[in-house]
């Protein structure tokens, strides 16, 4: 008797959790059934001429080793010469083995059909797997014998077990039996099989894991599989999930790469795929399959919620076919690409693809186009969607040629037929061509463009009427146009603003809203803010309609932090802060700004607002306010009115002293408060200015500089102004200024500022000693302008730089006003 089975089959090589082979169910193996050299049952056994038997691929090796070593062939029993090596097939020996062969596994299947239940052991129900593996494996038609015995829902019951050894068995097992069995793989599809597959992926990192995906790989060779595996729910999310996982065993993750590529053969499978994130099938029937699928697959594409890279993805790949459809299919095809081109547009860097690719003349053709061949209403607004994605995406469009005759997106005749769609179409429509327009003037290089052709069509009212609109989209697209219009817009803006009835009441009304800080809160004080703040009949307007009021209680309530935050806060605050900075340019021309700067404490509010630390734009329109404010204060301090002289003193002044009057404004030598008058001394607004001339933000430097130079100014005590700085060491940082040059502005208010300072003797004679300061008005004494030049020249003969007689310039006024500069 022979030790072991055939090399398929070895029992003595298994460990203890697979079967060992039961002598007592099984005949026993005969000695001429076994190969002398392989020690396995043979297949094909064949005799030689001395009457050796052994099996036909043994021998025949064993003929070659002679052969190749230059040896003589010999028996490998008898080792005795062998004259011819002729091989007889031994018929009647092997149709004995194979009826053994066919006893044993019918045996084998006797001992599965008996042990494959709830209620065996653990250890005979491995044996029993093991026992059907082996026959499956040493002939398929075995397998059919394990089908037609009722085999199979036994083995998928074993699924089910607690033993997570046996689960993993049973995968392999059925993994086995499947293949290469198309009848075997469509009983699997019954029930519930492929379900409780599938429910095996969700084992992280397990052999379970490892043996389903094995599995389904190889049910979905089978079409009918494949679409069965697709139904499941999360099978495609999860095998999507391991291939691009890095966690993964590499040999599993490429049975889920050929598990997917397998479904791919369903429809509804590559629809899944796409949902979850594997868009390639998709894209490629797009690009490669019959009509009808490309239709059904750009009408999916349409409807799917893709993230920026699957947008690149998506355009890069398909974006010219789309365009093409768009451009020369029949209506349903061009609905299809359009609202696929609809859904990879908004992304900035997809949105530029698809105008390279050529997306522009057609998508504008179909907005304009009147006729048999329009497209509906509908598609128009998906067009105009299109659109305005596509020129938010900061595209140079004035480049771009999209007409017969060289037109571009910002040709005066396109920017009219775009106004004329606007005024002619439904709110969605005009929701998202203003959208267009709002894309359009966001570019500096563009936006002049559409200002002439909106100022040439006499759309300005238009376009400020949609500010009422009842839906909140338009009103916010609305907004977001006027407020880039505005700083190109000259008079036009406000004049169409204080002729309109109710537009401005209702830009106000939606500014006040209280239900938390929305973008359209934001855009609607931005565009107020924006317009000229000098228009002292708009600014009366906003008396009119009490917008100051409103703007001052919003901007206390954000500083108290009792409005409710988003991200639109800031713009929000900046709006309004510039708003009521509208009112510091006329407190001289209108009582009320005055009445209410002082009702309010405005002052105070404006030097509070210069800590707004982060909020650039806060600080430096409060520094311009406060500029303003300190320049009034000279006009409404309260002088003293001082007795008048005696008889005596009239005549003898030198018997008399004048009278002392305590109590005044060291600066402004009157009756001062920071609330009423608004001097920066009374407050801490001086400290708070001199802080921000050391801001990165050259332009608030510029503003906290200009409010500062208010305090040396010719109808002030200069002297005094100067003493003021130096309390609150705000000298060296004016010095500063001057040093570091950041723009032509701030060099001329330095200079200006320093030459004042310059005056006191004391400190200039402590900054003569600076060289760099030296250095720096000689700099600007050679290259400045001519007035300042004139300060530069006045400020070196301080620090006895130049000698103090007549200087290369003609004599000027000792005084030179700040305002007196050439200071934009």
């Amino acid at each position: 008797m022979a030790d072991s089975w055939d090399e398929s089959f070895d029992p003595g090589s298994q460990s203890d959790d697979s079967y060992q082979l039961e002598r007592t169910h099984i005949e026993p193996i005969y000695d001429a059934f076994v190969c002398p050299l392989t020690k396995q049952v043979m297949r094909d056994p064949v005799t030689l001429e001395n009457g050796q038997t052994f099996e036909r691929e043994a021998i025949e090796r064993w003929f070659k080793e002679c052969k190749d070593s230059g040896r003589k062939p010999v028996c490998p029993l008898t080792y005795t010469e062998l004259k011819i090596t002729d091989l007889n097939p031994s018929i009647a020996l092997r149709n004995t083995i194979e009826e053994w062969n066919a006893r044993n596994e019918a045996a084998l299947l006797d001992i599965a059909h008996r042990t494959l239940s709830p209620g065996s052991s653990e250890r005979d129900i491995l044996q029993a797997l093991n026992y059907i593996q082996h026959i499956c494996q040493k002939s398929r038609s075995n397998k059919h014998v394990v089908r037609t015995t009722g085999l199979m829902p036994m083995i998928v019951d074993m699924l089910k077990s607690s033993s997570r050894t046996v689960r993993c068995k049973t995968l392999v097992t059925l993994h086995i039996v499947a293949e290469e069995d198309a009848d075997n793989k469509e009983v699997m599809a019954e029930g519930d099989t492929v379900r409780t597959i599938v429910k095996f992926l969700s084992h992280e990192l397990s052999k379970e894991r490892e043996e389903a995906v094995s599995l389904l790989y190889e049910l979905s060779k089978s079409e009918v599989l494949c679409e069965k595996i697709g139904s499941v729910n999360g099978a495609i999310l999860i095998l999507v999930g391991m291939t691009s996982s890095n966690s993964e065993n590499v040999l599993t993750v490429e049975k889920a790469e050929k598990t997917l590529e397998n479904l791919e053969k369903c429809e509804k499978n590559v629809r899944q795929m796409a949902e979850n994130g594997r868009l390639q099938p998709l894209l490629t029937r797009i690009l490669e399959g019959p009509s009808e699928t490309k239709l059904s697959m750009a009408a999916f594409l349409g409807d799917l919620v893709l993230s920026n890279d699957m947008k690149v993805l998506v355009a890069r790949t398909v974006g010219s076919s789309l365009v093409n459809i768009m451009r020369s299919g029949n209506m349903q095809s061009r609905e299809a690409a359009l609202k696929a081109l609809n859904q990879i547009s908004s992304s900035d860097s997809s949105a530029k693809m698809l105008i390279e690719v050529g997306i522009l003349p057609p998508l504008v053709k179909d907005l304009f186009i009147v006729g048999a061949n329009q497209l509906p209403m509908r598609l128009k607004e998906v067009s105009a969607t299109v659109l305005a994605n596509i020129v938010n995406s900061g595209y140079d469009f004035d480049s771009i040629l999209i007409g017969p005759d060289h037109q571009t997106l910002v040709s005066e005749d396109i920017i009219h037929n775009l106004l004329h769609l606007i005024s002619n179409t439904g709110p969605s429509i005009e929701c998202k061509l203003l959208q267009v327009l709002v894309g359009l003037t966001n570019s500096p290089t563009t936006v002049l463009n559409v200002v002439a052709a909106i100022k040439s069509s006499g759309a300005t009212i238009s376009l400020i009427q949609f500010i009422e609109a009842p839906q909140k989209d338009l009103r916010l697209a609305s907004l977001k146009l006027l407020q880039n219009l505005s700083p190109h817009m000259g008079q036009e803006l406000p004049d169409a603003f204080r002729g309109t009835a109710g537009q401005l009441g209702s830009l106000i009304k939606i500014i006040s809203e209280n239900n938390g800080i929305a973008e359209e809160q934001a855009a609607a004080v931005g565009l107020l803010a924006d317009l000229p703040e000098r228009d002292l009949g708009l600014t009366r307007q906003l008396f009119d309609e009490s917008a100051f009021e409103l703007v001052i209680s919003r901007v206390v309530s954000i500083r108290r932090g009792s409005t409710r935050g988003s991200r639109f806060v800031t713009p929000y605050l900046e709006g309004l802060v510039q708003v009521l900075a509208r009112l510091t340019f006329v407190l001289g021309d209108e009582p009320r700004a005055l009445a209410l700067a002082r009702e309010h404490n405005l002052a105070a509010l404006f030097t509070d607002l210069l800590q707004a630390n982060g909020l650039d734009k806060v600080q430096m329109v409060s520094a311009m306010a406060l500029e303003n404010l300190s320049e009034e204060s000279k006009r409404l301090t309260i002088l003293p009115e001082l007795p008048k002289l005696g008889f005596c003193a009239a005549i003898f002044p030198c018997l008399s002293k004048p009278p002392e009057v305590t109590g005044l404004c060291r600066l402004h030598h009157g009756t001062c408060s920071l609330k009423d008058t608004f001097c920066l001394l009374e407050g801490q607004a001086v400290g708070n200015l001199v802080a921000c001339l050391d801001h990165t933000n050259e332009k608030m430097v510029e503003a906290a500089l200009a409010a500062l130079c208010t305090l040396l100014d010719d109808e002030v005590d200069i002297e005094q102004g100067v003493m003021v700085l130096c309390e609150v060491e705000g000298i060296k940082p004016i010095l500063d200024v001057l040093l570091e040059k950041k723009t032509e502005i701030l060099s001329q208010r330095a200079v200006w500022a320093v030459e004042r300072i310059l005056r006191t003797e004391d400190i200039a004679i402590e900054i003569s000693g600076d060289p760099n300061v030296s250095t720096a008005l000689v700099d600007v004494f050679q290259h400045g302008d001519y007035r300042t030049r004139q300060i530069a020249e006045r400020a070196l003969k301080h620090v006895d730089k130049i000698p103090n007689f007549s200087g290369i310039f003609p004599k000027a006024e000792h005084g030179v006003g700040l305002s007196q500069m050439s200071i934009s």
